[in-house]
């Protein structure tokens, strides 16, 4: 199955500078364990934004033409073959960014976003339209001292044709 997960705003911002836009404790809480022990897909720069490189516990692709080396990851040069090195059974959760969310759209089963109730000041990447996809489960949450603005995790599969 592969399925793709992000964090993104009422607008469908995703980031600025290479950075996300939240910092949102449950929503890391929920990658982790939606994600612990399956493969994650990303491309150059989202991996280089992680503070502390590859995720632990996880098989890691990244995606680059340069071919660089990137330490306890697996490097392709495009989505489709990173995909066609995966096993039938394998989880596949694609993380970002913006261009892997785009080209990833069509090859995705679910998409596991957590929707912020906010339109932020500043933005440079965003998340693909998803209007045709149909909610499957939602679960709201208010915001707190550890989450400014409320949020839902929001699960969607392809609407039936």
């Amino acid at each position: 199955m592969i399925t793709i997960i992000a964090a993104i705003a009422r607008n469908r911002a995703i980031g600025f500078q290479n950075k996300l836009l939240y910092w949102l404790p449950n929503d890391l809480k929920r990658f982790k364990a939606l994600t612990t022990g399956h493969t994650v897909v990303m491309g150059r720069k989202t991996f280089e934004s992680l503070p502390k490189g590859a995720l632990p516990n996880r098989r890691n692709v990244v995606l680059s033409s340069t071919a660089k080396d990137f330490p306890g990851c697996d490097v392709y040069p495009a989505l489709d073959a990173a995909l066609h090195s995966c096993r039938p059974d394998e989880d596949i959760y694609i993380i970002g960014g913006a261009s892997v969310y785009r080209q990833a759209m069509q090859f995705a089963d679910r998409l596991c976003l957590t929707e912020v109730d906010d339109t932020p000041a500043e933005a440079d990447a965003f998340f693909p339209d998803y209007s045709d996809w149909q909610v499957v489960s939602a679960e709201k949450h208010a915001p707190d001292d550890r989450h400014a603005f409320p949020y839902a995790f929001v699960d969607y599969v392809r609407k039936k044709q």
